[in-house]
């Protein structure tokens, strides 16, 4: 059986390549930063055959056009290279991306393939970070957080679960990309925007397949635009939850709850979830916790280590 040798969550931002010299607060940036070195660490230290990234799409490989509600990339996998993220072709291992999805559907959670599969920083941003010097295929696993309606949260821990018995003898480390909270100045509701600026959105992401990068200069201007909106006391409670074990309670939570206590853009904490239901919610540890404004984003990083918990 396949063994999930590690866990990891940790927030992305864009920003974060783009705009450090305008950080103010740059303790907690650099206390994040420090911290995705220290699971960085901790993933190149285990030396995993495959790490599977479970992170969200932001219309630069899906598009209102088919938008699965999971998706695994199973062949070539390909980053955009977004605002100094990485481009390109990435390293993989088809074989067990395939053995995976197989396993998901025959387990019940049906799940989309793609043999070509277009990456953002949902997860270039770990490959940045938490990859960096580590030579080791990835799997993206892509959950839709953005474009309503959502998977439910309780089927996305369902699908986490399922990841703890894929057949092989691979050594596997799970890292989930995205959130803590944040607000993001999209359209709640993409049938039905408000304003120029949010029709602007919906055009793109419904007509941008093969030509993103024609609406992202003005699509940046909107986002660097925005008004930060961090649930700090949420982004707490919540890592206290994960240092505890205690994240399976959030599976009940709709997708109306987590964007009242986290934003639209805590609507990716189903990643997290995903990974911590993979590591069967083993209590974890938290290693950063940074409200940074000028990302627009709580940023969070943590581990959940199956190794520690049985000591």
């Amino acid at each position: 059986m396949t063994e999930i040798v590690l866990g990891v969550g940790a927030s992305h931002s864009t920003l974060m390549n783009t705009h450090w010299d305008k950080v103010v607060h740059t303790d907690r940036a650099s206390a994040f930063r420090d911290a995705l070195g220290t699971a960085r660490d901790r993933i190149a230290s285990l030396d995993p055959d495959v790490v599977v990234i479970v992170g969200s799409n932001h219309f630069r490989g899906f598009w209102l056009d088919l938008i699965p509600s999971f998706t695994v990339g199973v062949g070539e996998v390909i980053a955009a290279g977004e605002s100094g993220t990485p481009k390109g072709p990435q390293k993989t291992d088809p074989v067990f991306a395939q053995t995976l999805a197989t396993h998901l559907v025959e387990s019940g959670s049906e799940v989309a393939i793609s043999a070509r599969l277009q990456i953002d920083h949902g997860q270039s941003h770990a490959i940045q970070y938490l990859l960096d010097g580590v030579d080791v295929p990835v799997v993206p696993l892509v959950v839709n957080v953005f474009a309503q309606p959502l998977p439910t949260v309780a089927r996305c821990v369902e699908l986490g679960e399922k990841l703890a018995g894929v057949p092989g003898d691979k050594r596997v480390v799970v890292i989930a990309s995205g959130g803590l909270s944040h607000q993001l100045p999209w359209p709640s509701d993409w049938t039905d925007p408000s304003g120029e600026d949010e029709a602007f959105l919906v055009e793109a992401w419904l007509n941008g397949r093969g030509e993103w990068e024609r609406y992202d200069k003005r699509r940046r201007e909107i986002i660097v635009a925005a008004q930060p909106t961090i649930f700090s006391s949420f982004d707490e409670a919540f890592l206290d939850d994960l240092d505890k074990g205690s994240l399976r309670g959030y599976a009940s939570m709709t997708s109306a709850d987590l964007e009242a206590v986290a934003g639209n853009g805590g609507q990716e904490l189903r990643t997290w979830l995903v990974m911590a239901a993979a590591l069967g919610f083993a209590p974890g540890q938290r290693l950063a916790y940074a409200p940074m404004p000028e990302w627009l984003t709580g940023m969070g990083v943590a581990v959940i280590d199956p190794a520690e918990v049985r000591r």
